[in-house]
């Protein structure tokens, strides 16, 4: 009873604020953004300048924000969590207000926020990943990487991840920026991880890792490849450790990459040099390399090999590219086939929304809301913006873009009134007070901040994430 009676006493502050700050604004719009990552913030960032009358309740189902900020981007990867500066000052205009602790489709449906808002904004981004469908797939240490990716960030969905790194070899499917991540983090020596904000946890079990050599596989050839310039880069540099890239795969590009975009020409030029041309340099930082990453393509897996209970290598089909535009080939199954030995699989091919209420019209093929620019289809007053709308596409700057155009789609149909502005936004929070929902507020999220910085600063590091939602909900109501 104790934690719900803070639960409750808690509400009925978030409610007294708000009755005196907007007492009387029934005609004040009050828009609602369900999830905290770079999409809601971008959105609510949007809405807030646009409309000074405009509040934006943006509700998070963890206890703390920032979604894919700080569970998704890599731990060496600090210079890209900066935008947390930016979101914090949209959390604390006086507009604003962060709800945490609220699952949208359990602690409170999408119909009930539709009656008490002007709109609401689905930004909760692709929280599943993509499946294999292939034999084996579900057997000991075949990993989805969005899991090992949460496990090192301190999700605390994923802190018990069951995954052993007692094997000399992992192989790693997909060759996106999540994969190169993976692999990365994988590799990178414990020393410079010590050093960032990954769980200890993890940096324990990493410790004690035997993976010597990470193998990331793609299903067509070096041009298709999805990973950006900036982590290869880093992959090539990367202490201790040595690329090892075909010389077959690459043989030729030279006189096609010249021609390609600019992004795609510098990242393949990159990939053909370390080939083919590798500089003296190059040779002197891998000679004395203790491991080695390697790039294989056109293969498809087929199956996972296993000894009945734990992975033990892939099998791979063979294949072949066709199509006169290089970039874009297909690849086509051969009867090829080639097993690779493995103890780890890491799968790595791509994230998926889910539908977290059953009147969304929802593209199940692909894992995304139906919409136009944001606009969810047949629904007037609902929107979506970030990958929950387009896909898992892009860079956090990509989401931003779209988070600007939503929130501008929004401010547009107010203006031109097809939004009704009348919202009741308070009867949500009453409706969470009577069902003993724990929200959290900004102000307790500062609470849980300062201690997990005190934490890492003590122990050498920038912060250590906690990944107990009990202890964080504990904190947060202290």
């Amino acid at each position: 009873m104790f934690p719900q009676r803070l639960c409750m006493q808690h509400l009925k502050q978030v409610l007294k604020h708000t009755v005196r700050n907007y007492s009387g604004s029934g005609n004040i719009p009050h828009v609602c953004v369900v999830g905290s990552g770079p999409a809601g913030f971008y959105t609510a960032q949007q809405l807030l300048k646009g409309n000074n009358k405009i509040h934006v309740d943006i509700y998070e189902k963890l206890p703390v924000p920032f979604g894919l900020v700080r569970y998704g981007v890599a731990p060496d990867h600090p210079e890209v969590k900066n935008v947390i500066n930016t979101f914090t000052q949209t959390a604390n205009n006086e507009r604003c207000t962060f709800i945490g602790n609220v699952c949208v489709g359990q602690d409170i449906s999408l119909s009930e926020l539709q009656k008490c808002y002007t709109a609401v904004i689905l930004s909760y981004g692709a929280e599943d990943d993509r499946k294999l469908n292939i034999p084996g797939e579900d057997v000991q240490n075949v990993v989805s990487a969005r899991n090992f990716v949460g496990w090192y960030n301190g999700l605390p969905e994923d802190k018990n991840l069951d995954i052993d790194l007692d094997t000399d070899v992992a192989v790693i499917l997909g060759v996106g920026n999540v994969a190169l991540d993976v692999a990365r983090i994988l590799l990178t020596p414990i020393d410079i991880l010590a050093k960032t904000d990954i769980t200890e946890y993890s940096l324990e079990r990493l410790r004690k890792s035997h993976i010597k050599r990470v193998i990331l596989v793609g299903r067509r050839g070096p041009l298709q490849v999805a990973f950006t310039i900036k982590e290869l880069r880093e992959m090539i540099k990367l202490p201790g450790c040595r690329p090892v890239l075909h010389t077959q795969d690459y043989t030729g590009l030279d006189s096609i990459y010249k021609d390609l975009p600019r992004p795609r020409k510098r990242l393949t030029e990159l990939m053909y040099k370390t080939a083919i041309t590798p500089t003296e340099t190059d040779y002197k930082l891998w000679n004395n390399a203790t491991k080695e990453w390697e790039l294989r393509f056109r293969l498809s897996p087929l199956e996972i090999l296993h000894d009945g209970v734990k992975a033990s290598g892939v099998k791979f089909g063979v294949n072949r590219l066709e199509g006169s535009d290089m970039v874009n080939q297909k690849c086509v199954l051969t009867d090829e086939t080639e097993s690779v030995p493995c103890g780890l699989v890491l799968r790595s091919i791509g994230y998926r929304s889910h539908q977290i209420d059953s009147s969304l019209p929802f593209d199940v093929k692909n894992g995304v809301i139906d919409n136009t620019r944001g606009r969810v289809k047949d629904m007037k007053g609902i929107y979506c913006s970030g990958w929950v709308g387009t896909g898992p596409v892009g860079v956090i700057l990509g989401t931003m873009t779209d988070g600007f155009d939503v929130g501008k789609t929004v401010l547009k149909d107010l203006d031109t009134g097809l939004l009704d502005t009348i919202s009741n936004r308070e009867d949500a929070l009453q409706l969470l007070q009577r069902r003993g929902v724990k929200t959290v507020s900004f102000k307790d999220w500062n609470k849980i901040d300062m201690i997990e910085t005190t934490d890492g600063e003590n122990i050498g590091k920038p912060r250590e994430k906690i990944a107990d939602i009990d202890k964080l909900l504990n904190i947060a109501h202290a």
